[in-house]
């Protein structure tokens, strides 16, 4: 092919089906006994090797003594992942006696004579039994000053730490690295170096990423001797290092601002003759990333280098497609390129995502078996794909090496590749056996606070029973066991795919299906909603708010409707609410048009509401069979029959917010008339038209028009409605002022006692302490604060952080915000849009200049010119107490406490009155459990953002100042909108008793 030809796009199906796949992979296996044979002969081999290794410091050993299936297990990786980065002695004593405390260290009795397991058994023994299970947390800590002292066992688990971690590192800095690999240097060993690190955050994080790739490269070459390429060592590149904003939506910046630094760094392993891997991502990313990586090789300086490289997964369904388009890739630009074949490192990452996301099905395969028979699919594809491509294939399987061995046959034109710390025993065989063979060691490069993630992703990877790492160190797994093949634990196509891990579809079991989203890292998902969204958008209509008249009778006919209504079974009023949602699904790019124009929300926000939507159809619908149909038998004295059943109150009045006009509007809606009621509905005046067309859709999906009445107005058109006297019941989500009003209104009426269910807003907390992940901190604070330009009710407002990180944490999160895109909320790249209208723009405005005044400024975004944008900003208080009031807009306030404070933070936050939303961000379990006894905040998040409550999974509500309750979203939430009715009956009355009479026999 010509090189001025454009480069080929990458197509391949998202999430193609297990089961389609499988009878691909079943039919391609080769059946010849011989080849089997051989290949049982090496693994056996291997796996001997393995089971009588060497005993000095195998990782495979610290994983197997202290397995995740054990609470010892568990807590390690816990320990592993913090302790190292907590500053300050105070927390760290917390911590480790938390997590000490899960386990049985003190009488851990170790099944390895290896030293690693060893060592580190002795000193988590040694704190162990220093900190005992049977005292309290808040008293332990003083009667170890009577016995040996909180510093030795501090110092006693650092050390544990300290030795886990020099076993998975190679060293802390890439001239350690380098010494260490000199020293351990023999035949067919090959390094490639792992620089450690989270992917960026900010810009500062990815120069440093940068600088660091460049001097690890320069140092590297220095020191590599004068061998030729494969036979030199190399180094693995991390896009999501090198981009603050490296995900599809910010496709165009990406593709502007990282190929050049990438590009300057492939040249400089160039220069040096290295192999240079673009490592793996999420598959979210990996239509971006293959892009990336082909603009790289595109480039004409790199002519003449086989050293450029790619990671690929096995465990993604489109392995075997990327295969296919680097291959051509190769070819359209006459190169030689690396390709490492891995199995996977991010499974249960990719599971929950797809869940989350509401995907047709799983990038990823649901079992382990899967991935190993696409391994072998993908393996023989690169080894026939030799000379151009050179492959790599990963693994500690001993089953995999086999059969990857007999495959290749006996040349040597491809290598292997193992983790530093893992395989020793089996490659050592493997290359004594076949000394042509190489085997390049992965090895992973940086100090204590970088090794975090990358030792817990190990822990996850090869920790877990099913891992053949795992089963190959316990005696009791059988030989046989160990060398089934993937094909025959799959057997048949239709067992392809995992029963336990339902499709994402249909996580919530067979009474509801989730709602449907869309993957933005699959292109071709993600240009088709947009086609549809440009094809539905329509010019917004002017439309009139109703007279006084108008309001009037609509409760009047309202109350006429309610009878109908009400008398209509409850299965058919929730086969409506089932109707509207499908309408919803089928129709979902008008409506995420109408979300943008009139509500100017974001892509992603859109989506999601629309799912909202979606998912109180759904759930109401559930909940209202199970709740609205014969009523509940109750026990009572033979000779009668008593049954509780619930039903409609009347009119009941819903006013629903702008912040979310298309959710919270139908879940106030679906909600009263699942429980029989007639409902008038008061939208938003800023949001008009889309309350009119989810009106419609649910008069078309079946809902009686005199049952539901839709009333545009402002503020005093609600206010009228909730003072008529003919209404049985208000539903109101707003501010905490308005549901004041609406409260003393309804109580000024005479007549019956009418209830509200009024969910308003709150001075949303979040707590971090000094063993919260940095990162994830900032991940989370952002999407909290500054996602829907902070106009949601649980958006964050408050961040109290443990002075010790309090620098870093805030300049993180700062550097993070800056990276976020303001602008037009069509745009798919738009992260903030405008506010709602200038009234609000106003207010935002004046605290952020009484701010600018009073507290200290960490960061003030740029917005652009015209329009209700507001940038994000970040202002430092004095004092928590400086914060009186709810500030509905991005605008992040942020307190410093002592750890000694922390008593303090909660006392404030339980005074506040507020109790919405409230995050905790830390590694200590008593530290969670203690803030969650303590303030009965109504959602309280461990670890996460504190927004995006999911229907019937997170039920959002509040108290206190924050609302009356009960949950949306959740099993007590329609009964509030009924009426008891206890029905007691007589049976004897009859003459007597005759199914007593028919049993007393």
């Amino acid at each position: 092919m010509s090189p001025d030809l454009p480069i080929p796009a990458f197509t391949a199906p998202y999430a193609a089906d297990d089961e389609a796949i499988a009878t691909g992979l079943l039919r391609r296996v080769p059946r010849e006994a011989a080849s089997a044979a051989r290949i049982d002969a090496t693994a056996t081999a291997l796996i001997g090797s393995i089971r009588a290794g060497d005993r000095l410091g195998s990782v495979e050993a610290m994983l197997r003594e202290y397995a995740l299936s054990t609470k010892e297990g568990l807590a390690l990786m816990v320990l592993a992942e913090a302790l190292l980065r907590i500053p300050d002695s105070a927390t760290a004593d917390a911590f480790i006696e938390d997590k000490l405390g899960q386990g049985d260290f003190a009488h851990h009795r170790t099944q390895s004579d290896t030293l690693l397991v060893n060592a580190s058994t002795w000193a988590l023994g040694l704190s162990a039994r220093v900190v005992r299970a049977d005292e309290t947390p808040q008293g332990t800590l003083a009667g170890l000053a009577k016995r040996i002292g909180a510093p030795a066992v501090r110092a006693a688990t650092r050390q544990a730490m300290r030795l886990i971690g020099n076993h998975f590192v190679l060293g802390e800095t890439i001239e350690a690295a380098l010494g260490r690999a000199h020293a351990q240097q023999s035949d067919g060993v090959r390094y490639s170096y792992d620089m450690l690190g989270e992917g960026a955050r900010t810009r500062d994080d990815a120069d440093r990423y940068a600088c660091s790739y460049a001097h690890a490269i320069a140092a590297i070459g220095r020191a590599a001797g004068n061998a030729p390429l494969p036979a030199r060592p190399g180094i693995s590149v991390k896009l999501s290092a090198l981009h603050p904003r490296f995900e599809a939506v910010s496709r165009d910046r990406v593709l502007r601002e990282l190929p050049p630094r990438l590009i300057e760094l492939a040249r400089e392993a160039k220069r040096y003759d290295l192999a240079f891997t673009i490592d793996a991502e999420e598959a979210d990313r990996l239509e971006l990333s293959l892009e990336v990586f082909a603009a790289c090789l595109a480039d004409p300086s790199l002519q003449g280098w086989d050293g450029y490289g790619l990671a690929v997964q096995a465990y993604q369904k489109r392995a075997a497609a990327v295969i296919d388009h680097v291959a051509e890739l190769a070819q359209r630009f006459d190169r030689r390129l690396m390709l490492r074949l891995v199995k996977g490192a991010y499974w249960d990452t990719e599971i929950k995502r797809a869940q989350e996301r509401g995907l047709d099905d799983y990038p990823v395969f649901t079992r382990k078996a899967m991935t190993d028979l696409h391994y072998v699919h993908c393996a023989r594809k690169l080894l026939a794909l030799r000379p151009r491509i050179f492959p790599q294939f990963a693994s500690h399987n001993a089953l995999t090496v086999a059969t990857v061995l007999e495959l290749a046959g006996e040349t040597s034109d491809y290598e292997f590749q193992r983790l530093h710390g893992m395989g020793d025993a089996l490659y050592a065989r493997l290359l004594a056996d076949h000394p042509t063979l190489a085997c390049r060691i992965y090895a992973p490069v940086g100090g204590h606070r970088d090794l975090l993630a990358y030792l817990v992703r190990r822990l996850l990877e090869n920790g877990a029973n099913s891992s053949f790492v795992a089963q190959a160190g316990d005696d009791r797994v059988g030989l046989a066991e160990l060398l089934r093949r993937p094909e025959a634990i799959i057997g048949t196509p239709v067992q392809a795919r995992s029963d336990q891990i339902p499709r994402p579809s249909e996580l919530y079991g067979a009474q509801r299906l989730n709602s449907r989203g869309v993957e933005f890292g699959d292109r071709a998902a993600l240009q088709a909603l947009l086609d549809d969204i440009e094809a539905a958008r329509r010019p917004l209509p002017e439309l009139p708010p109703a007279t006084p008249e108008q309001a009037m009778a609509a409760i009047a006919a309202a109350r006429d409707g309610f009878d109908s209504w009400t008398r209509t079974p409850a299965e058919a009023r929730a086969a409506a609410l089932e109707r509207a949602a499908d309408l919803l699904e089928r129709r979902r790019a008008s409506f995420i048009a109408l979300l943008q124009d009139e509500g100017h929300k974001t892509l992603d926000d859109c989506v999601a509401e629309v799912r909202e939507a979606i998912d109180y159809c759904r759930y109401y619908a559930v909940e209202g069979r199970r709740l609205f149909g014969d009523g509940v038998a109750l026990p009572g004295p033979t000779g009668e029959s008593n049954t509780l059943r619930l039903r409609g109150r009347g009119v009941v009045v819903a006013i629903s917010p702008w912040n979310f006009p298309l959710a919270i509007f139908l879940g106030q809606i679906t909600a009263a008339l699942m429980a029989g009621n007639a409902v008038v509905a008061k939208p938003a005046e800023q949001t008009p038209v889309t309350a009119e067309a989810a009106v419609k859709l649910l008069y078309e999906a079946g809902v009686q028009r005199d049952a539901l009445r839709l009333v545009q107005g402002d503020g005093a058109s609600g206010a009228a409605l909730v003072a008529h006297p003919g209404i049985a019941g208000v539903v109101f989500t707003g501010s905490t002022e308005v549901a004041r009003a609406i409260n003393r209104a309804l109580a000024a009426k005479d007549g019956a006692i009418v209830p509200l269910i009024a969910e308003t807003g709150g001075i949303n907390t979040m707590i971090v302490d000094a063993t919260a992940l940095p990162e994830q901190v900032a991940d989370d604070v952002v999407a909290s604060a500054f996602r829907s330009a902070g106009q949601r009710c649980s958006a964050l407002r408050l961040l109290f952080v443990q002075d010790d990180v309090a620098d870093r944490m805030i300049a993180l999160i700062a550097g993070s915000a800056r990276e976020l895109r303001l602008g037009d909320p069509r745009d798919p790249a738009t992260q903030i849009g405008p506010v709602i209208d200038a009234e609000a723009k106003a207010r935002l405005d004046a605290h952020i200049a009484r701010m600018r005044r009073e507290a200290r400024l960490h960061f003030a975004g740029e917005a652009p010119g015209g329009g209700n944008y507001v940038a994000p900003h970040i202002f430092e208080l004095r004092s928590a107490a400086d914060l009186t009031e709810e500030v509905f807009g991005a605008i992040l306030h942020v307190v410093r406490y002592r750890a000694s404070e922390f008593g303090d933070v909660l006392d404030h936050i339980a005074a506040s009155g507020y109790a919405l939303t409230l995050g905790v961000q830390s590694r200590i379990d008593d530290t969670v459990a203690h803030v969650v006894a303590r303030l009965p905040v109504g959602n309280v998040y461990i670890n996460r953002n504190i927004i995006g409550a999911v229907v019937g999974v997170q039920p959002f509500g509040g108290s206190g100042l924050s609302g009356t309750g009960p949950k949306a979203g959740g099993p007590h939430y329609l009964p509030r909108f009924a009426l008891e009715q206890t029905v007691s009956i007589n049976t004897a009355a009859a003459g007597g008793n005759a199914a007593l009479l028919a049993g007393g026999a």
